[in-house]
């Protein structure tokens, strides 16, 4: 019978550190998305021993992951934003018929909505004495307000100057994320309440 080799102790001491680091990574993970549930409760501003109660962990412990209540608010903001990124994206960006672009633009406006909804609310309460979450809602108010450019150029290029940039500046005020939130938050609307009204809207600023 082979004689067993002896253990690698470099390589079990790595594991430990790598089962160390995953345990870590899980707990992070694990606070951060406590966090963004706590924003789907309406607890925009939830402190770390609120967050140490939902995960099970000390707030010893939160603070090991987080420097401090500012720090771990923009890891949850930044984690959600993350998670949802695809849903930034419209699909076939500025292609087909003018019906078909509006539908995917609606859809995918009430998708990133529901998706971040919360998270926003927070971001915007923290954004008005946070300049990194600021300078982060206001990077991402221009990518949709390009994005609103782009998907409906051969409209607006029928309009003069004047009113093409009207309309950009209406279209793009009916589908920020405060006036979203007024219809599915405010108004309590589904979705699919909101999207016919919406898409209404925009055949009428969108038409010559």
């Amino acid at each position: 019978m082979a004689e067993a080799l002896p253990s690698d102790p470099v390589a079990a001491e790595d594991a430990v550190v790598d089962g160390r680091s995953a345990i870590r990574d899980r707990n992070r993970d694990a606070v951060l998305d406590a966090v963004l549930d706590l924003f789907s409760e309406d607890n925009l501003s939830p402190g770390p021993e609120e967050v140490a109660l939902r995960v099970g962990l000390s707030v010893r412990s939160v603070y090991r992951y987080f420097d401090d209540h500012d720090s771990l608010t923009r890891a949850a903001i930044a984690r959600n934003i993350e998670k949802v990124t695809p849903l930034f994206l419209i699909p076939a960006i500025g292609e087909g018929e003018l019906d078909s672009r509006i539908d995917r633009f609606v859809d995918a406006r009430l998708r990133l909505q529901v998706a971040v909804g919360p998270t926003f609310r927070a971001a915007r309460i923290r954004a008005t004495f946070d300049p990194l979450v600021r300078d982060d809602l206001d990077a991402s108010r221009t990518f949709l307000r390009q994005q609103i450019e782009r998907h409906f150029a051969s409209e607006f290029t029928g309009f003069d100057e004047a009113r093409a940039s009207a309309r950009v500046a209406a279209v793009d005020s009916l589908f920020t994320f405060e006036s979203l939130d007024h219809y599915l938050v405010h108004r309590t609307l589904e979705p699919s309440g909101a999207r016919p009204l919406l898409v209404d809207a925009l055949f009428a600023l969108l038409r010559p």
